[in-house]
């Protein structure tokens, strides 16, 4: 008897946890659809390619290494001989290509598998006299005025250094390395073959000067 009445005083507990956990079925499989609901789509679009590209700014492509003597003469007045200063040098200038002028527009797909890509045109990134392996080998008729001079005639040969870069086809050596270069690179983060075209800007004409 007493076990009788033990089981008819647990009958509404078991009823209440029985209640309680088929509601918490129903509760969880439709929070659990909710979720999935609310979880992001995968969209792929081509924002992503363009991201890529412009992480790439400036690339450097081809480096020219030079080694000079130059000259510097500096007329200081008739009446005395010209100042003159011969220097050793040597130099360097970069050819690379500016990415982040490549815009959305720049970036044609064509069908499944290929895509056009206009690039800037090639630049000289920098030019530069490398002091540390320069010397000035021999100064005339520099009138107490050395250091000047000296300072000078660097300015001059640094300046003599991007001239020699354009006359030795860097920009020529950076287009042509471009394609070898950045096309697996590009074909890589597109997942297409890539076609590389020169980047063309419709300039406005210059306004004639107001009367």
């Amino acid at each position: 008897m007493p076990l009788i009445r033990l089981l008819i005083k647990l009958i509404p507990w078991i009823i209440v946890l029985v209640a309680g956990i088929f509601l918490w079925r129903m509760v969880k499989d439709y929070f659990a659809d909710n979720e999935a609901e609310k979880e992001p789509k995968v969209v792929v679009n081509y924002n992503t390619i363009l991201t890529s590209v412009e992480d790439l700014g400036k690339m450097e492509l081809v480096r020219y290494n030079f080694k000079d003597v130059v000259e510097y003469k500096k007329s200081v007045s008739r009446w005395v001989p010209d100042s003159k200063i011969v220097l050793i040098v040597s130099g360097e200038a970069v050819g690379c290509v500016d990415f982040t002028q490549i815009t959305q527009a720049d970036i044609q797909f064509q069908g499944d598998s290929l895509v056009q890509i206009a690039i800037p045109a090639p630049e000289i990134c920098y030019y530069k006299v490398d002091h540390s392996k320069s010397k000035v080998f021999s100064k005339e008729n520099t009138y107490f005025q050395d250091a000047d001079l000296v300072e000078e005639s660097f300015r001059y040969a640094e300046q003599n250094v991007k001239k020699a870069a354009l006359n030795s086809g860097i920009l020529r050596q950076t287009k042509v390395n471009a394609e070898k270069i950045l096309k697996p690179m590009l074909e890589e983060i597109t997942g297409r073959r890539v076609v590389l075209v020169p980047q063309r800007r419709i300039k406005n004409p210059k306004l004639p000067p107001k009367r």
